[in-house]
């Protein structure tokens, strides 16, 4: 993945709501990492997501060689966030968290799932495990891992695309205005009670996707 240096430069080439979600998951992982001790690591639970030893790409340069070989539509970042969210839930018993062992795999199974669902034309998982660097087998497993995970729960209202939207438009703002960022959350996402106003989310949509991507989620 050495291209991936050079991608990490030109964040104008990925599309604003891909470097809003890297961002963001970037943050996420440094806490993360921060926040654990060498006795922590040690006794986290063996997960197919984590791997051992640290990928020797940053989360930027990852996300932005995911973007520019998937082919996806910008909708499906959205939705891969809000399954990240929904794995991360659900998955909280099992203290997985995203952090420098697990986001890469993590984002790559959850583009995927969100291809899959989104989108009418795909590249398969023989493809997606070569964006991602890792083998198709592994690829396999990660993504029957992940789909359990989330309890097959891959419908997403657009309530629900809309409150994610939001929360990556305040990233978009944040890059753009070169603020420090708000604090990241334990896990990737939104707390229980987080909610959007009505017409924040609908430009938070407006600025993420395309209306012909609005109406997909609507039908």
């Amino acid at each position: 993945m050495a291209e991936g240096a050079q991608l990490v430069e030109s964040a104008q080439e990925m599309p604003r709501v891909v470097a809003a979600l890297a961002g963001i998951l970037e943050r996420v992982a440094e806490r993360n990492d921060a926040a654990a001790t060498p006795a922590e690591l040690a006794a986290t639970p063996a997960s197919a997501f984590r791997a051992t030893t640290k990928p020797g790409i940053s989360v930027r340069a990852y996300v932005a060689r995911v973007a520019r070989f998937a082919g996806c539509s910008p909708a499906c970042y959205v939705v891969a966030y809000i399954y990240l969210d929904r794995l991360l839930r659900r998955g909280r018993c099992l203290a997985l968290a995203v952090d420098s062992y697990s986001v890469h795999r993590l984002l790559i199974t959850a583009v995927l799932s969100a291809v899959k669902f989104m989108d009418d034309i795909c590249y398969n998982n023989a493809y997606f495990a070569k964006v991602g660097g890792i083998s198709l087998m592994e690829m396999n497993y990660l993504e029957v891992d992940f789909l359990f995970g989330v309890g097959f729960d891959l419908n997403v209202t657009p309530e629900t695309f809309g409150d994610y939207c939001a929360v990556l438009q305040s990233e978009m703002l944040s890059q753009c205005a070169a603020a420090p960022p708000a604090p990241p959350r334990l896990h990737c996402c939104l707390s229980d009670d987080d909610t959007a106003a009505a017409a924040a989310a609908a430009a938070a949509v407006n600025s993420c996707c395309s209306s012909q991507q609005q109406q997909q989620l609507a039908a």
